[in-house]
């Protein structure tokens, strides 16, 4: 049969030649035809028939149309070997040659397509594998099925039929390779052999053009279900996975890791495959927990879950757990890496600790231990309180969980849904018995004997609840009822009376023992100062010193916020001398970071107040409408701080106030005159460090909050007479410091050039300043392109805008 269908082949070959008659060539594609039927169809073809039929298909599409009617042709494509078919189409559609339409192989190729014919291209290639001796795939072939939408759109211009629009082509890929694995799955039963590195090949090229989801989608889900309780499905996923090219291995893992519906799935679809595979391991271990922080938490659950199921997977997790913790203990990765990816390494070791198990953690205790020692310190050095929270959860974490018995880390910070979200990732339980190494009898005790437990207390409970009556009855029955209570309806609480002089408060406040006198007068101080302005000016500052150095003696409700907002009023009566003082005392010896921050904000908000408008006869304080800044310890002021600056830029009209308002007459701005006096101290010291105080060392904290305040007071200060000189030295401190390490450091920089653009007028800056101009653009440029922080570019992006605006805004004024 086989000579007689090569016979056939040849003479169909000769027909079909440019000298050939019509009528023969439609002859000797009929004889084709009968012959294959007889030899059994294309999979009872050798190789050299298979060579043969490729000669014969491409004749017949360069043959003009008498010599091949439409049915045979479409019957020789559908019904021969499925490879050679695909491939002869293919160039059909590339090349169609003189008079040719290429519509028309595009539609024998879409139904090629449709009817299935891809699953038979794979199954075809496995089996010539499969036979002893048979090359690897080959290359030709896997570049046609994989990348078949592209080629066809190539040819066609774009004007693709739908089913080989990539959307709709490769979920039907993938079904082809479901149903080659189960033709595979068949042949293993049966006895026979087969390759299964083509369908690796296609499964890997596919992922690492980017279409994993199209593909795994379909593929994932159905092999999730055949392998639950079927061992040669199991190891068919093994294998699949295992003969991906390493080159190609890193884009499957991820979409198989990503659509697995958890680690127990996971683990039945890779089996050991981090174990035999270097690549894989480095993927698993390393790209996607150090190198990458773009995944979902249910990825990282996947992939750590999927190393903590098996014991010879175990010794990676604690391998990955150490890497984690050397990289969230570096002081150097806290400071450059960005927010985001540390939150990403934070959850992966949580996740990592919910897996370990008692003798695990008894090995690793003391590693453990120096870990967190190291990486709560650098944590809690940071400047953002994002960072600061984080670094006290996963601490609290480690502590409770190798140190079960004794005492462990407790830290005061307020919960949101980021840290519900991480502890309860810790909160998780692996799942039970699949680890035979580590047995888990102690908790399967535990779990046991703790349904009688919670018996037993709803039984004691239930039989408490009847005896109450009793219990209150005899009480009742042993109550005095022969003593009459006395009538206390009349009563005053009795309130100690506020000082009402200024220098009687101060007194009070350095040396009266009188503790209800003393609470007294700090929640009087600051109206009393508003009240007496001119007393105040006369011991403003000694008034200042002791607000800065007062300490709560009794717990007052609000203690921080009263002392601060007597600051602020002393300040407001007596700007010059207090702020001289402040300032003064910033970067004097023997004052804690607490007491210069504390100096900072209090320069903030009495410079807010000053600058505002006032109407006569009310403070700024009776305005609830205008925005203000909050400055409470522990607060992310750094946000708040920039609110203003954002409103600004984002604020394209000026709003007036309606109704009485309009009647009212307002003052000066108080901050016109005083603006020096605020900023320019704050800005001559800041390299030089004292003996307890290095703002450009280890006190980077304080250099953050002091770049912000001067920020805003340099925003403040629009439309005032030192508003050009504030700009110049404000831009020459930017650039002295504009390669500093801390991220809040480098937003409150950015921060300060936003107040330049916004503050100093048009005209001054590029008068004035047009050097430093053109050098802080350069740096905002690389700024915006490489700093690691979110804020930080956003803010770059932020002040270029605004540089543009300003020179188009300049363009349109006539000189």
């Amino acid at each position: 049969m086989a000579e007689a269908l090569a016979g056939a082949l040849r003479e169909a070959v000769a027909a079909l030649g440019p000298g050939g008659d019509g009528a023969a060539a439609a002859g000797a594609v009929r004889a084709v035809l009968a012959a294959l039927a007889a030899a059994g169809g294309a999979a009872a073809l050798g190789q050299r028939e298979r060579e043969l039929y490729g000669a014969f298909l491409r004749s017949l599409a360069r043959a003009p149309g008498a010599a091949r009617p439409e049915r045979e042709w479409q019957r020789c494509l559908l019904e021969g070997p499925p490879g050679t078919a695909l491939c002869v189409l293919l160039e059909a559609l590339a090349c169609p040659g003189p008079g040719r339409d290429p519509r028309e192989a595009a539609a024998l190729l879409e139904r090629f397509v449709q009817e299935g014919r891809l699953w038979a291209v794979l199954w075809e290639a496995c089996g010539q594998q499969g036979q002893a001796g048979r090359p690897e795939p080959h290359g030709a072939l896997l570049g046609r099925v994989s990348c078949l939408p592209d080629l066809a759109a190539n040819a066609l211009r774009g004007h693709l039929p739908a089913p080989l629009f990539p959307q709709s082509y490769f979920p039907l890929l993938g079904a082809a390779v479901l149903r080659a694995l189960r033709e595979i799955s068949d042949s293993l039963r049966g006895g026979s052999d087969c390759s299964i590195s083509f369908i690796s090949h296609v499964l890997g090229k596919v992922c690492v053009q980017g279409r994993q989801k199209e593909i795994l989608s379909v593929l994932v889900p159905q092999l999730t279900d055949l392998t639950k309780s079927d061992c040669i499905w199991q190891r068919i996923c093994w294998r699949l996975l295992e003969c991906v090219p390493d080159r190609w291995m890193e884009a499957v893992l991820l979409g198989f890791v990503q659509r697995a519906p958890g680690a127990d799935a996971l683990s039945r679809l890779l089996g050991n495959l981090v174990v035999k595979n270097k690549k894989a391991e480095f993927v698993v271990t390393q790209k996607l927990l150090l190198l990458q922080y773009g995944h979902t938490t249910a990825v990282l659950q996947n992939l750590l879950g999927y190393l903590a199921l098996d014991s010879l997977r175990r010794g990676l997790l604690i391998k990955v757990l150490q890497e984690l913790l050397e990289t969230w203990g570096s002081s150097s990765a806290v400071k450059h890496s960005p927010p985001e990816q540390q939150q990403y390494i934070s959850k992966a070791i949580l996740i990592c600790i919910s897996h370990l198990k008692e003798p695990e953690i008894e090995s690793c205790r003391q590693e453990l231990l120096r870990s967190m020692m190291e990486g709560v310190k650098c944590h809690l050095d940071s400047n953002l309180p994002q960072i600061r929270r984080l670094g006290m959860v996963v601490a609290e974490s480690i502590s409770a969980k190798i140190n079960t018995d004794g005492p462990v880390l407790k830290f005061q910070y307020e919960e949101d849904d980021e840290v519900r979200e991480l502890k309860s990732l810790l909160a998780q339980t692996p799942p039970l018995c699949v680890v035979p190494s580590l047995p888990d009898d102690d908790r399967s005790e535990k779990a046991d004997a703790a349904p009688p437990l919670a018996l037993g207390g709803n039984k004691s409970s239930d039989t408490a609840a009847p005896a109450m009556p009793d219990e209150e009855s005899d009480a009742e029955l042993d109550s005095d009822d022969d003593l009459v209570p006395y009538d206390m309806s009349e009563d005053k609480e009795l309130k100690t009376k506020a000082p009402v002089y200024i220098r009687d408060c101060i007194e009070v406040l350095t040396g009266s023992e009188d503790v209800d006198k003393w609470e007294a007068t700090v929640k009087a101080l600051e109206s009393l100062v508003r009240k007496n302005p001119a007393a105040t000016r006369e011991v403003s500052v000694e008034l200042a010193k002791i607000l800065l150095h007062l300490e709560e003696k009794t717990c007052i409700e609000g203690f921080v916020e009263l002392r601060q907002r007597a600051q602020v009023a002393v300040l407001t009566t007596d700007p010059i001398r207090v702020a001289e003082y402040l300032t003064s005392q910033f970067y004097s010896l023997n004052y804690s970071l607490r007491q210069r921050m504390d100096i900072l904000d209090v320069l903030v908000l009495a410079a807010q107040e000053l600058s505002y408008p006032k109407s006569r006869g009310k403070t700024k304080h009776s305005d609830a409408q205008k925005p203000c800044i909050q400055l409470i310890p522990g607060s992310d002021s750094s946000k708040d701080w920039r609110k203003i600056v954002d409103e600004r830029i984002k604020s394209k009209t000026r709003r007036f106030a309606t109704g009485q308002s309009q009647v009212e007459t307002s003052s000066p701005n108080e901050f016109n005159s005083v603006a020096g006096h605020f900023f320019f101290p704050l800005i001559q010291h800041f390299d030089r460090p004292l003996t307890t105080f290095d703002l450009l060392g280890e006190d980077h904290i304080v250099l953050g909050r002091l770049v912000h305040t001067l920020a805003v007071l340099m925003y403040l200060a629009a439309n005032t007479m030192a508003v050009t000189a504030m700009g110049r030295a404000l831009l020459e401190f930017v650039w002295a410091l504009r390669f500093h390490t801390d991220s809040y450091v480098r937003q409150g920089l950015l921060s300060c050039i936003s107040s330049v653009l916004l503050s100093v007028p048009g005209e001054r800056l590029l008068e004035d300043m047009t050097e430093e101009l053109l050098e802080a653009q350069s740096w905002l440029g690389d700024v915006m392109e490489k700093d690691p922080d979110g804020d930080c570019r956003r803010l770059a992006l932020q002040n270029l805008l605004l540089m543009e605006n300003l020179k188009k805004k300049l363009r349109t004024v006539p000189s």
